[in-house]
């Protein structure tokens, strides 16, 4: 681990194989060098010899050759280390400044890669509203997208715990209970009712249902008027009046049942439309349904039936989910290849698609340019130096061999040239 906790730029076996071919070319840039110190010698030893003009062409080719390539030598072996070992300034600069490289990257990639322009010119270029909508329009592209979303919904919903989510649903809706009164609502929704006569079908049915019931159970109906008598009236006499009674509820419940214009259903009628209002303009009414909602929402039964709500919600989405040829997943499948076929060919809604992945981009590298330019220096802090020099040199040394190769070559070139022209004006 390096500093920071980072891991570090370590030094692996693919680099010790890059280093093996690092150090052939070494060899090979080596050789040259002392070859050409050896034609030197021996075209010296020509020239002093009186061997002819050639031999000095040749030595001061070979000279030259040697200066280059020592040159280049000293140049590229600076980068990484002291040259044989001697502390000379200016040289092992990786190793030195390796932190001051990691900076001036971060800056670099700042400035030229994450900057507002270069983002939305590279994204715009990319058409990926157009190739987003191509891509969905496949059916087996759409397929892959919904089940995708499939298995990630079904790991989403396995992760939460349901005690947790049973607690913020059930204090969510409570919270969203308490705060809208409804009592406006339910009254002008009763108005309505009211005004459209749709509340006359449930009186039909009430008025249906208590025929039925006087009917069955009309012995229970006589004794219960006989059981309410004074105990001092006789045992007859209470019957009577129970008969009475009880025909005269029957005929009071089969006339609101058979006539729509009975004057209780008038009665109703207008009890519906005051209590409408009332619910509506009446602050005693609204305070009263205030408190019966507050009431009915911290009954521990109301409680239970919100709080498992989400276990419903969660079985009934996780199995719609799982199932291919559910309606949750055919018609995720068909908004998808709309969308897909839609997105292919309208410009507008490509428009605003990349408008929107440019603003996301954006707004990305804007806010956290500083922290991806943070992680590249301070990831290149974190390595270790002697390794890191020796990584960028396994990885690049190779091509850096030719330098000297090169060096050596052009050096004697340029000498033969510098001595050819020297001797052609001095004569």
């Amino acid at each position: 681990m390096g500093r920071g906790g980072l891991p570090s730029f370590s030094y692996t076996e693919a680099d010790e194989e890059k280093q093996r071919g690092v150090r052939q070319m070494k060899l090979i840039a080596t050789g040259l060098l002392v070859f050409v110190a050896v034609v030197f010698a021996l075209a010296t030893w020509a020239k002093n010899a009186g061997a002819g003009p050639w031999a000095g062409y040749l030595a001061a080719a070979a000279e030259a050759g040697m200066v280059g390539a020592l040159a280049d030598w000293f140049a590229v072996t600076a980068l990484f280390r002291h040259p044989l070992g001697i502390p000379i300034p200016h040289t092992a600069i990786i190793p030195k400044k390796k932190d001051q490289l990691g900076t001036s990257l971060g800056t670099f990639v700042g400035e030229n890669f994450l900057s507002e322009t270069v983002v939305r010119e590279r994204l715009g270029a990319l058409r990926i509203g157009a190739r987003l909508g191509t891509w969905l329009a496949e059916p087996a592209h759409a397929d892959r997208v919904v089940s995708e979303l499939s298995t990630a919904l079904r790991g989403a919903l396995t992760v939460l715990r349901d005690g947790d989510v049973q607690a913020v649903v059930g204090e969510a809706i409570t919270r969203r209970a308490n705060a809208a009164e409804i009592a406006p609502g339910v009254g002008k929704t009763l108005d309505r009712v009211v005004a459209d006569g749709a509340h006359h079908r449930a009186v039909d049915l009430v008025c249906a249902r208590a025929h039925d019931w006087l009917v069955t159970h009309s012995a229970s109906v006589m004794d219960a008027i006989e059981g309410g008598a004074p105990g001092w009236t006789p045992r007859f006499v209470d019957r009577k009046v129970g008969d009475r009674v009880y025909r005269e509820l029957l005929r009071f419940i089969t006339e609101m049942r058979d006539m729509p214009d009975h004057p209780a259903r008038g009665a109703i009628d207008r009890f519906l439309t005051d209590f409408a209002a009332d619910l509506q303009s009446d602050t005693e009414t609204r305070a009263r349904v205030e408190r019966l909602k507050s009431e009915l929402l911290s009954r521990s039964e109301v409680q239970d039936v919100i709080a498992s709500a989400w276990s419903s919600v969660r079985a009934m989405i996780i199995s719609a989910a799982e199932d291919d040829r559910s309606e949750l997943r055919l018609r995720a499948r068909a908004s998808l290849l709309s969308l897909g076929a839609r997105l292919s060919t309208d410009e507008r809604l490509q428009a605003k698609v990349e408008g929107w992945v440019e603003d996301a981009a954006v707004y990305v590298v804007s806010t956290y340019r500083a922290e991806i330019t943070s992680l590249i220096s301070e990831t290149v802090a974190s390595w270790d130096a002697e390794q890191t020099s020796k990584k960028i040199e396994a990885n690049i040394g190779r091509d850096l061999q030719f330098i000297r190769i090169n060096g050596t070559v052009v050096g004697s070139l340029a000498g033969l040239l510098i001595y050819t022209v020297a001797h052609a004006f001095g004569g």
